[in-house]
Parts: structure tokens; C-alpha cells; sequence
């Protein structure tokens, strides 16, 4: 029988589970504080006892760890401006599985 799926794969590469890249790559105290800090954020204005505005805002995908660095660093800069009126979180996905660069 002809083989009719994984036709253009030229390769696959398996990923650590999350568990092992949690071991591998442990949070920080900074990142555990910004995501907490955020988190709080979020649900005070979802329950409107923020009056900003939340904006959940950023490229749906990124390939390239510079390019999402300087992103975040310039959207954090806006951020800093704008933060008496609104709340703007990053929403980014790296290399999503269906996201192609290219032939």
C-alpha cells in the first residue's frame, strides 16, 4: 500500500515534556512575581475594580528569540507609559506546531 500521511516531513524532533522542562528550566522569582503580579491584575479588571482597559496584545507567533526580545522590551516600554489607563499583556506563542516557515 502507498503511504498517504507525513508525505512532506522530512524529519521529526521529539520535545521534552513539560515536566522535565519545568526540572530543566526552573521559574525565577522575577518571572514567578510578574506572572503572579499580572495574574491579580487581569481579575480585578475582569471583575471591574480596575477601570483600565485590558489589552491583550502581540504577534500570534514568533521563530526568532531576538526579534520577540525587542518586541517585548518595546511593548514593555509602552506599557510603562500607558499604565494608568490601561493593562497590556503580551500574548505570544513560539513556533506553533501548524505555523510553517517556508518551503
Amino acid at each position: 500500500m502507498e503511504k498517504t500521511y507525513d508525505l512532506n516531513i522530512r524529519t521529526t524532533q521529539t520535545l521534552l515534556s513539560p515536566r522535565r522542562l519545568k526540572e530543566e528550566l526552573p521559574m525565577t522569582e522575577t518571572a514567578n512575581e510578574t506572572v503572579t503580579r499580572g495574574r491579580e491584575e487581569i481579575k480585578r479588571i475582569l471583575r471591574k475594580e480596575d477601570q483600565r482597559l485590558l489589552a491583550v496584545v502581540g504577534p500570534c507567533s514568533l521563530h526568532d528569540l531576538d526579534a520577540a526580545l525587542e518586541y517585548a522590551h518595546r511593548l514593555n516600554e509602552l506599557r510603562s507609559q500607558l499604565e494608568d489607563r490601561l493593562c497590556i499583556v503580551m500574548r505570544v506563542y513560539f513556533e506553533k506546531p501548524r505555523t510553517t516557515i517556508g518551503w
